[in-house]
């Protein structure tokens, strides 16, 4: 038997590498298989997109992604060009030759991977005859009513079939890796295990199927996870062959991973298998070269905002912009798992809050939820109107008060300020005036809602009486469609809508990862977020305070409904106790965490499945050193030595504090000192040291 080759990694720069010289990647192909390359549909493909810069810098040529063909996608997305493997291209021909349309190029992101992707539509009259076989291997039946199943057959098939012919054609060198990702892209897989392909393969799940389905029914999942009958539920919903799909994918693969903890546990339960790694989502980091760049990016979208308010509250606009601030929360219209149903209830307790102490605090609240829709409203765009027309006649009294003011002092002379501005100035300004009053209250939708009267979001602001009153300081604003730059009304995209506001609002009940807390993250932008995200339980395993820290973590778990929504209308208005200097300073911190997130350390995760998979399929060419397995025990945040400007520590007995108080905070604050101090400790996590001779673990027995 020849001797097996190491796969340890050591850390270079707080960079994975490989340690042993012996392994090129050249002896390798890795293919990523998923029904989101070049197709957005969720996260997933963001999870993708991100980390193909790093995937692709360390494999190269040798790095491929494999997807369904839409024209509407590739139009824009992909450039056509010849495979530059022979054994791919032959593959690809043999698949043409029996009327496969196949196609080939490099997906227009960042690090450009060449991408295979198959028309779904030109195989499907195969269809009934690879649900046979699929039937045969699997005993899976797929209804012909599911069109989702049925293209996740076609998927898979020409997938397992694709991977046949190639490693046909190259035999036993290089070796191929296969990572799938979701239920999807797993009849591939399953195929490809029954045919016993030469594949190490890898199965990704970022959500299990049935957890999103119970938790949507508002069901206490999490505490209830060992008492569901998993067959009875997933037939009860419809779902039993979709299941059945996941469950075989994570069963048959040489290597199972999920993106957190939490979606470990569940995993254990619903698919009844523990991940063999978890790997964590991860995002590209750029960083700017100075600390007060993103924060004078955050002044400037903020501004752009502030012009949309005015408009929107023309007529009742008598709170001070300046004390004004900007929640949001976002993402996919699922009331109950992503915490729309617990953010609206805190925001009512809020206002309540505020209007009994009297702060002079307004803060207004976005949900921006895709949801079916007419158009904009009226009201909405009357308002942008009625604020532009506001804005000309500002700038024609101001250019004519300019040009006398000008010519008097031309002449030596002190401009009469009771005859610079005449009576047709006075009579336009007053013009002006009337044109902003309003009988009727601010909307709280931006658009016209198709069934408006059984929208969730719309029914809770009715309940709790959140109309945009003049009493009211917490204001509501509904925009159900995803944000553009080219929107009439909000003319923003969202990372610049993000970077304007001041806190990023996430209580979600069931969220596997969850990159909307973690994009604000890395903009600098505080976030709210539970201990039943991933990304919540990432942080808290990592950070010592994440308040300190700009993360707030609420308790969804352990907590009753009512008591979680208290904690979250604490956070929320400990956060609007704060002035201005605590938050740039909370931001200075939220934003130095986004070194936890970056895909150059939280790729080698990936990496170590990687090398598991290969060490299971080709045990006599590949060897698992115990020094590869990820360590993270030990490496947290620590918490800042200044008084952290949170609701956890600095929260004021009463909301009338004094300046001097204020003051005394900030001379404890050094923020070169900080950074640096956290920079030194991220550095020390990512190493990966040996474990002690003689207490060597088996593979398989290692757990993140």
């Amino acid at each position: 038997m020849p001797l097996a080759r190491s796969l340890s990694m050591t850390s270079l720069n707080g960079l994975p590498q490989w340690e042993d010289e012996d392994l090129p990647v050249e002896d390798l192909l890795l293919f990523e298989i998923s029904w989101e390359v070049t197709n957005k549909v969720g996260g997933i493909y963001t999870v993708i997109q991100t980390k193909v810069k790093t995937t692709a810098d360390e494999w190269g040529e040798n790095y491929f992604l494999i997807g369904p063909y839409f024209e509407q996608n590739v139009k824009t997305q992909v450039e056509f060009c010849e495979p530059p493997n022979p054994a791919i291209k032959k593959a690809m021909d043999t698949m043409k030759s029996q009327g496969c349309q196949v196609f080939f190029g490099r997906w227009l992101i960042e690090g450009s991977p060449y991408v295979l992707l198959f028309d779904i539509g030109s195989a499907a009259w195969n269809l009934d005859k690879w649900k046979g076989e699929f039937w045969a291997v699997s005993n899976i039946g797929i209804p012909f009513h599911d069109r989702e199943a049925n293209d996740a057959v076609i998927f898979g098939s020409l997938t397992a079939w694709f991977l046949k012919e190639l490693s046909c054609q190259i035999n036993d060198k290089p070796n191929i890796i296969a990572h799938f990702h979701e239920w999807q892209a797993g009849v591939g897989l399953i195929l490809s295990q029954s045919q016993k392909l030469p594949v190490a393969t890898i199965f990704t799940t970022h959500a299990t199927l049935l957890g999103r389905y119970l938790c949507a029914a508002s069901i206490d999942f999490y505490n209830n996870l060992d008492q569901f009958d998993i067959d009875k539920e997933a037939g009860e919903r419809q779902i039993y062959h979709r299941y059945c799909m996941e469950r075989a994918s994570v069963h048959c693969a040489h290597v199972f991973t999920t993106v957190s903890q939490i979606t470990a546990t569940e995993a254990e339960h619903m698919l009844k298998k523990s991940p063999d790694v978890v790997t964590p989502n991860g995002l590209n980091i750029k960083k700017f070269s100075a600390m007060h760049e993103f924060q004078n990016l955050h002044s400037m979208y903020k501004a752009r905002i502030q012009e949309f308010i005015r408009g929107h509250f023309y007529g009742h606009l008598d709170f001070d912009l300046d004390k004004t601030l900007f929640f949001f929360i976002a993402g996919r219209y699922e009331f109950s798992n992503k915490g729309a149903d617990m953010f609206l209830e805190a925001l009512s307790r809020l206002n309540f809050l505020l209007r009994v102490h009297k702060t002079d605090v307004t803060v207004v609240v976005f949900f921006i939820m895709p949801a079916k829709t007419n158009n904009f409203n009226v009201e909405t765009l009357k308002g942008q109107a009625v604020r532009k027309q506001l804005w000309d006649t500002a700038q024609s009294v101001k250019e004519k008060f300019g040009r006398k003011l000008y010519d008097a002092l031309l002449k030596g002379e002190i401009p009469d300020l009771n005859k610079i501005l005449d009576r047709d100035d006075i009579t336009i300004m007053k013009r002006a005036i009337f044109s902003t009053q309003r009988h009727s209250l601010p909307p709280v939708t931006t658009h016209n809602m198709i069934d408006d009267s059984n929208d969730p979001i719309l029914n809770t602001i009715r309940r709790i009486g959140l109309f945009n009153h003049r009493t009211d300081r917490v204001k509501v604003i509904l925009h159900p469609e995803f944000l553009s730059s080219t929107s009439p009304l909000l003319p923003l995209d969202y990372e610049e809508f993000v970077r304007g506001c001041h806190l990023g609002v996430f209580p979600s009940y069931y969220e596997p990862w969850g990159y909307t807390p973690a994009e604000c993250t890395v903009m600098g932008i505080p976030s709210v977020t539970t201990n039943l995200s991933g990304f919540g339980c990432f942080m808290q395993e990592h950070v010592a305070d994440p308040a300190a820290y700009g993360i707030y973590i609420v308790d969804r778990r352990f907590r009753s409904p009512d008591e979680s929504c208290n904690q979250l209308t604490q956070f929320l208005y400990g956060f609007c106790q704060q002035n201005r200097r605590q938050r740039i300073i909370q931001r200075n911190r939220t934003e130095r965490l986004s070194d936890l997130l970056d895909w150059k350390y939280l790729g080698r995760y990936y990496m170590h499945a990687r090398h598991l998979a290969l060490s299971r399929t080709f045990p006599d060419k590949f060897g698992m050193e115990p020094s590869a397995p990820p360590k993270t025990e030990g490496f947290r945040f620590p918490r800042p030595s200044s008084v952290p400007p949170s609701p956890s520590a600095s929260q004021h007995s009463s909301p009338h504090h004094s300046e001097a108080e204020d003051e005394d905070e900030d001379e404890r604050y050094d923020e070169d000192e900080e950074a640096e101090r956290d920079r030194q400790n991220i550095k020390t996590p990512f190493s990966l040291g040996a474990l002690p001779q003689g207490k060597k673990k088996q593979h398989g027995e290692y757990r993140n």
